[in-house]
């Protein structure tokens, strides 16, 4: 192994692999952690004088939905499947299986359920335009690889192209980051690698073809739509900071062009058609001085990068003066128009710069678009974003607008039980749920700076320091933060805190009430009022863990016996019905088995049940799922399949399993009706 890799090895239990922590965040949880704020005090706030429990069962079922506003037609696309018909309750999905054993973290196998089989859309390094060579992975080039489907999928999202009937989509993918190990060939030149590496990132845009309704997708090569968007390529900036000093370099002195996207995590589909992606943990392409404020609290060091970028383009290295600000540029929302391929992707400011997981958006009863995101990173916030305009529906040219001006907050959960009842072990509180109200702190409003001594732009540029003067709840991780369109209710993944209670950091408090939090919860709000209020209610829907091993876990009252185990919730969706899809990253650390993807009952007496219908292969993360139940069919981004091998001995063959290397691949799952799998996947 790695050298560079040797400290995570005891951190993670010989389970998850030390080589993701170190490529795809600069194994930062073994740094110094980045919120050092003293904002530890709601352990002791009492309960709230609205009961959450009242709120919540007179609610039920009496939020009108917006939901016919969620998609223009035709000016934008349709979603692939009709998915959230007004006023529809969850009756049961036409996509029924039986949940599948959990998978042991060591088995290279793609799991589906009896009567299930998979099939891959496309991998990495497969040809996207006419004139683009065959993937051979001993024959890299950098002028091939900007014709191919970048690395590490992440974030997935397809819709229908008009008029197409059901047989044509564009899908659009995040590429989060590279894993040089196992990516190239031991003896290819430092500087080949430094440069593909870079290709290999960025997005991709990508259309897709089938027979009809029941057949699985293919990727069209030479397709119209067909993009890659590279870390060359320029992007907008927009919003209040766009244009500010701070955003301001050597190689662009207006502060408002930035080339490329990095640490593309997760991401959210607008109601207008277009696609979010979160630049995540950027912090680890930079060096800086690493002594600043500003770099301390965003994870910046002054020690050479895994990757070494900066010794191929200055601006990755901040000491270089006029690209003091290079870091700035990165930690943003990025939008793209997936059905324009010359469009200008766009970064936008209006949402704050942090280490985004993601943004999804929602239309509120009075026309405003909110956007809630995570900051995936220990001790963090939640963030929520309401437009200074309103949505018009068939309007696109104004919908795209939406996202450019408006308010920032950030959140603060009370819990409604004595704090000493929280004991950090995780164990329920005498009420029998771990609960609450919560209200939304600004940051910006209307136009204005809510956070003392620090002007719009610094708030934007800086929202980790400014959400800190404000002491929000310090969350585990919060990563995708999903709104239901069926129900309104927001579903935040925390996926796991091994910090929380250790000395000199934040202990246990009732929106994270376990110290040391290897498995993470699922946070389940509710807005006091419509998406826009200032008040919410919140529960913890899922406390994590493996059952057999954990009494401490609590799946919303449902029997523990009869739940699949599930560690490290990360991203979600929703299906026909409402029910919410879980994609785990980091299961084998949490509770010794593959990642995979489960579907957790959000109503009737069976709420909180979760079963797991996938289960990924060695090393692998489950990201960017999309359910479209109507038609059986599921899609899954397979994200570093045999992370921890080396180019002469790789731990996974996926999904070719014909002796290559591993390639990260989105995957269609879908109903076959026969009980057999492709390739080496199983059933169980």
């Amino acid at each position: 192994m790695d050298k560079r890799f040797l400290p995570m090895i005891d951190h993670v239990r010989g389970k998850r692999s030390a080589v993701t922590c170190a490529l795809k965040c600069d194994s930062q949880c073994m740094g110094e952690t980045c919120n050092t704020t003293g904002n530890d005090y709601f352990r002791d706030i009492a309960a709230s004088a609205v009961s959450r429990r009242s709120v919540l069962a007179g609610s039920a079922g009496a939020v009108a939905l917006f939901g016919a506003s969620r998609f223009d037609a035709p000016a934008a696309a349709a979603p692939l499947a009709e998915h959230l018909s007004e006023g529809r309750g969850a009756k049961g999905s036409p996509l029924n299986f039986d949940a599948i054993r959990p998978v042991d973290y060591h088995v290279d196998e793609f799991t589906v359920p009896r009567g299930y089989t998979w099939k891959p859309v496309i991998r990495w390094g497969d040809p996207l335009f006419a004139d683009a060579p065959a993937f051979d992975p001993n024959r890299q080039t950098a002028a091939a690889a900007r014709r191919q489907f970048g690395y590490n999928n992440d974030y997935t999202e397809i819709q229908e192209i008009p008029g197409s009937r059901g047989r044509r989509a564009v899908m659009f993918v995040n590429h989060e980051y590279t894993n040089e190990n196992i990516m190239f060939p031991t003896n290819m030149p430092v500087e080949q690698k430094r440069e593909l590496g870079m290709i290999n990132h960025g997005l991709s845009v990508v259309e897709l073809e089938r027979k009809n309704s029941s057949s699985p997708y293919s990727y069209v090569k030479g397709a119209k739509l067909n993009r890659r968007i590279l870390i060359d390529d320029a992007y907008k900036m927009t919003g209040p900071a766009a244009g500010s000093d701070l955003l301001k370099t050597k190689a662009d002195p207006s502060g408002t062009k930035v080339l490329g996207t990095l640490g593309n995590c997760s991401g959210g589909l607008t109601p207008w058609g277009t696609l979010l992606s979160g630049e995540e943990n950027f912090h680890s392409y930079f060096v800086g001085g690493g002594t600043s404020a500003g770099d301390k609290r965003y994870g910046i060091t002054n020690k050479e990068t895994v990757r070494g970028w900066e010794h191929s383009d200055p601006r990755f290295d901040t000491r270089n003066p006029g690209f003091e600000n290079e870091t700035n540029r990165f930690g943003w929302i990025v939008e793209v128009d997936p059905f324009d391929p010359k469009s200008t992707p766009r970064k936008h400011t209006a949402l704050g710069r942090f280490k985004h997981e993601g943004a999804n958006v929602i239309v509120a009863e009075d026309g405003h678009v909110v956007a809630y995101s995570g900051d995936d990173e220990k001790f963090e916030y939640l963030y929520k974003f309401v437009s200074r305009k309103k949505f018009r529906k068939g309007d696109r040219r104004h919908n795209m607008t939406l996202l450019e001006e408006g308010d920032l907050y950030v959140a603060r959960f009370k819990g409604d039980s004595p704090a000493a009842e929280i004991d950090g072990t995780g164990a329920l509180p005498s009420d029998g749920r771990f609960d609450g109200t919560g209200e939304w702190l600004p940051l910006v409003k209307d136009g204005k700076s809510m956070v003392e001594g620090m002007s719009v732009d610094e708030v934007l540029v800086y929202t980790r320091t400014a959400a800190d003067k404000l002491q929000p709840t310090k969350m585990d991780r919060c990563e995708d933060v999903e709104p239901s369109l069926l129900s309104r209710r927001v579903y935040v993944a925390c996926t796991n805190n091994s910090d929380r209670g250790k000395a000199g950091k934040a202990g246990a408090d009732e929106a994270n009430p376990r110290v040391e939090n290897r498995d993470g919860h699922v946070v389940e709000i509710f807005e006091m009022g419509d998406q826009t209020s200032v008040g919410f209610s919140w529960n913890l829907l899922l406390v994590c863990g493996d059952p057999k091993t954990d009494a401490n876990t609590y799946f919303a009252g449902f029997p523990r016996e009869r739940v699949s185990p599930i560690s490290c919730p990360d991203n979600l969706a929703f299906d026909s019905v409402g029910n919410l899809w879980i994609s785990t990253d980091g299961a084998p650390d949490g509770i010794g088995y593959n990642d995979g993807l489960f579907k957790v009952t959000l109503s009737g007496r069976e709420r909180g049940r979760v079963e797991q219908f996938l289960s990924v292969p060695v090393d692998a993360e489950t990201c960017g799922p999309i359910v479209r139940d109507q038609d059986r069919t599921v899609f899954v981004s397979v994200q570093h399949p045999g992370e921890d091998g080396t180019w002469e001995k790789q731990v996974s063959q996926f999904p070719d399993y014909n002796n290559t290397v591993p390639r990260p691949t989105v995957v269609q799952v879908y109903a076959a009706g026969r009980g057999r799998d492709r390739g080496r996947g199983r059933n169980s």
